[in-house]
């Protein structure tokens, strides 16, 4: 078969289309895929605030990319337009967080597998990876990174508040410390575990100096 023989229409007749049950099972497949994919986002999730709408569109992603992917597998044309035309498309949202990047990937490789037949290929695969982020997620998270911003009278006071956060804490360090004409704010990145994040605050307002304690996620870089 010669490069011309590409454009001859028996030739482009070759391909066949899906019929309604196939494109009722992937979509379908899909969809439950994007809904397994979105629990597992919301179980990981460790940052500040939750978002339900990025949750969605993990399950629309899917979704869109097989019904996508069936059309581009169906008709050779379609499938040389649909190149060009993605290939003008920019997307600028900014990504806050590097494991969104991870399941975005997920949910795009998802619907792709499962447009392509792989079933149980989409499946299994997705029930390895969220073994792997469950467990790496339950492991690095024991001892839950904040910021502890303190403010207090004078440096005397700071200097004994800096002892008591290194015994309390399971790692800190000083990552700012601000000089006012009647106080000094100190911020703390602490690593402490779950169950012990009021009872810090407690212990160091009863300590002498100080004025103001507060405790705050952290979902940035931390000490290692």
């Amino acid at each position: 078969m010669g490069f011309n023989d590409i454009f001859n229409t028996d030739f482009l007749n070759q391909f066949p289309t899906q019929t309604l049950s196939q494109i009722l099972i992937t979509m379908g497949l899909a969809f439950i895929l994007g809904i397994s994919i979105a629990v597992i986002y919301k179980r990981t999730h460790t940052g500040v605030l939750y978002s339900a709408d990025f949750g969605i569109t993990l399950i629309a992603m899917c979704l869109i990319t097989a019904m996508l992917i069936m059309c581009v597998v169906s008709n050779i044309v379609l499938s040389l337009g649909m190149v060009g035309a993605l290939s003008i498309v920019r997307f600028r949202t900014a990504i806050k967080e590097p494991m969104d990047i991870v399941f975005l990937f997920w949910s795009l490789a998802g619907g792709i597998i499962l447009a392509a037949g792989g079933y149980i290929l989409a499946f299994v695969g997705s029930l390895l990876i969220s073994l792997v982020l469950l467990c790496l997620r339950d492991r690095t998270y024991v001892h839950t990174p904040y910021l502890l911003i303190l403010k207090v009278q004078d440096s005397q006071s700071a200097a004994d508040l800096s002892k008591q956060i290194k015994d309390k804490t399971k790692k800190s360090r000083l990552k700012s410390r601000t000089a006012h004409k009647n106080e000094i704010e100190l911020i703390y990145e602490v690593r402490i575990a779950p169950e012990e994040d009021l009872n810090i605050v407690s212990d160091l307002e009863k300590s002498d100096g100080i004025k103001e304690a507060s405790l705050i996620s952290y979902n940035g870089e931390f000490l290692g």
